[in-house]
């Protein structure tokens, strides 16, 4: 599985320029979505190869949309990174059991962020 489509979600426009900018910056195509519902609209329209997920979200929050969307037989496929503020090792647990396939914490770096990615393809294609 090539990563080439990422949908980053997070209320925070700073958050989703920087994490936009990174991504861009290795060639990949990203869409944003500031809450759930503009997320599983992104997922309707345009499905994306990896999701980057905050946690602290008005309504809806990282860890319930990643439980939905996981439990969606067309979507569970889908990994998704969180990426959050969240630092406690009890917080990053939970958003394992949730589904996600990997925990970064804020401030994000570049570097950890891309290895991650990289990765999520190469344990996809071996």
């Amino acid at each position: 599985m090539t990563i080439q489509k990422v949908l980053v979600v997070d209320d925070s426009k700073t958050e989703l320029f920087f994490l936009s900018d990174i991504l861009h910056k290795n060639g990949l195509s990203v869409s944003t979505a500031e809450n759930a519902q503009e997320a599983l609209r992104h997922l309707a329209l345009d499905r994306p190869d990896l999701i980057l997920m905050d946690v602290v979200m008005p309504g809806q929050n990282g860890f319930q949309l990643t439980r939905s969307i996981n439990r969606d037989p067309q979507y569970t496929d889908i990994p998704i990174i969180f990426c959050t503020s969240k630092t406690l090792e009890t917080d990053r647990l939970w958003g394992l059991r949730q589904g996600a396939k990997d925990y970064i914490t804020k401030p994000v770096n570049a570097q950890e962020l891309m290895e991650k990615i990289q990765a999520l393809t190469a344990s996809h294609t071996s």
